[in-house]
């Protein structure tokens, strides 16, 4: 994550309240691309109206470096459709955002009624914990400074691609932004980790343990 100079005004996180979102529910923030690494796989999302079955991409400095998925009975044709569908065929795109939907009132309603596949993605986006490839949430407003109800500047509005915009324009943006959201069932742990090694578990086994959090889970034991 981004550095703060000064926690007590300063924050990574936007707080998504009804005055710029709706519906409600989700925190999120535009990571640092470098030293972001890993593997993002889901067993089954929808995206732009598209099912994408064991979607896997693999991420190195917060950028696409691999990907795959199950639709096809070839690689190369899962390849493509990635690459036309969630690419929009650039060769690789950076992280814009991570991101915790809090809403699982609408992730409860989707699962008991099987209508996930009918939900604009501002709504499932808000279902659940999600990376976007592609460009921020910021883009193109990265210099506006922006401000959290409890009046701390959100300081994490760019990356190091989006930050190119300074000495070329083309290279800073994509375009695009894709949210993939993973399922609570899917999820054994979400853990933030300070910089003195310490951990604050958020979500464990697909329920929030955050003090604070429990409500949350009200929902999703009506599954």
């Amino acid at each position: 994550m981004h550095d703060l100079k000064n926690p007590l005004k300063e924050t990574n996180f936007e707080n998504c309240l009804a005055d710029v979102n709706i519906p409600l529910g989700e925190v999120f923030t535009s990571p640092k691309l470098n030293g972001t690494e890993g593997i993002l796989h889901v067993s089954q999302v929808y995206l732009n109206d598209l099912k994408y079955n064991d979607l896997q991409i693999t991420f190195e400095d917060g950028k696409i470096k691999d990907y795959t998925c199950k639709n096809f009975d070839t690689e190369e044709e899962n390849k493509k459709f990635i690459k036309q569908n969630v690419m929009f065929n650039h060769e690789t795109l950076p992280i814009g955002e991570f991101a915790i939907g809090t809403n699982t009132t609408a992730y409860m309603v989707a699962k008991k009624y099987h209508v996930v596949y009918k939900l604009p993605i501002l709504i499932v986006e808000k279902m659940g914990p999600h990376f976007a490839v592609g460009d921020t949430c910021y883009s193109f407003e990265e210099d506006i400074k922006t401000y959290n109800p409890d009046g701390k500047e959100i300081v994490a509005r760019e990356n190091e691609v989006s930050a190119l915009r300074k000495t070329d324009i083309k290279k800073a943006y994509f375009g695009c932004h894709t949210d993939i959201t993973m399922p609570y069932d899917e999820l054994g742990e979400i853990t933030a980790v300070r910089k003195d090694g310490s951990e604050i578990t958020i979500i464990k086994d697909g329920r929030f343990v955050l003090e604070g959090t429990e409500l949350l889970n009200e929902p999703l034991e009506e599954i």
